[in-house]
């Protein structure tokens, strides 16, 4: 059957694909409209398995807090290359994932990517709509919920990078001005854990050796070597864990001293970075 103008349009306005895309779909269909939309999903499936290893260097980063103040989240959607991270259907598809993870309030990523739409489909189908329209992969490559007293959220000017910091025993005291100093002292230094006893045995084993490597080649004693890596493990603590980290607006000052110098006894309980690189 001929297919017209007006047919191509119409399903490019249902499906969002290209015109010569929503044509040779029709084509194929024999002019049936559903027909031709599975076969631009299953186009969209395709790409996804074609490069399914392809490296997602690209996209957006997006915070958002509720009005509570107390449960954040952080969603991060990456793509191929930086021209695609800019058009308008990656950044409405990214915006997606946020409303879809506030309204779910998902767990993890594998329950966010399978919460239904309103067409009854799931994200991940929304998602691999996308690959099939634009050629490229496109993945939710990070999801993290912070739940505290206070949430605090930063995003950076590049958009591909984002903070959320939770702050406990904040005792009624308004702590968005030091919550988006922590947060981008956060996104600056990259702490690998809130304090010492959240760095892992591994990294803390590897230090303590990298330690004894460093004091053995500069001619310590053998008997000295564990007391020397101890104090460097301690040195690393402190310029890598979030609490002992000195302040990068004031040195005079630790985080965990900032924090309770604003409100007593004040902490953070968890925090969540998220970058695309």
């Amino acid at each position: 059957m001929a297919i017209t103008a007006q047919d191509v349009n119409r399903l490019r306005q249902e499906t969002g694909a290209g015109m010569m895309d929503c044509k040779k779909a029709l084509t194929e269909a024999n002019g049936d409209f559903e027909a031709a939309k599975d076969i631009l999903r299953k186009a969209g499936q395709k790409i996804a398995s074609k490069r399914a290893d392809n490296v997602t260097s690209e996209g957006i980063v997006l915070t958002q807090v509720n009005a509570d103040g107390n449960n954040g989240k952080v969603v991060a959607l990456a793509c191929e290359t930086e021209p695609v991270s800019k058009v308008a259907d990656f950044k409405s598809l990214a915006q997606r994932v946020m409303d879809t993870a506030v309204s779910t309030n998902a767990g993890t990523k594998e329950e966010l990517l399978a919460a239904n739409q309103e067409d009854g489909r799931s994200l991940q189908d929304h998602i691999t709509d996308l690959m099939g329209k634009i050629g490229e992969k496109i993945d939710v490559v990070s999801y993290e919920t912070v739940n505290a007293d206070q949430v605090v959220a930063y995003t950076h000017s590049t958009g591909k990078l984002g903070v959320l910091v939770g702050l406990v025993n904040t005792n009624g005291t308004d702590v968005t001005e030091v919550g988006k100093d922590v947060a981008m002292q956060i996104a600056a230094m990259n702490p690998v854990a809130l304090d010492k006893e959240g760095v892992d045995a591994a990294t803390v084993e590897r230090e303590i050796e990298i330690g004894k490597e460093q004091a053995r080649a500069e001619g310590k004693p053998e008997q000295m070597l564990e007391k020397i890596a101890q104090g460097k493990l301690n040195k690393f603590y402190k310029e890598n864990t979030l609490l002992n980290q000195e302040f990068v607006k004031d040195s005079s000052l630790t985080i965990a001293q900032l924090l309770d110098k604003t409100s007593k006894g004040m902490t953070v309980n968890d925090f969540k970075r998220v970058a695309i690189a």
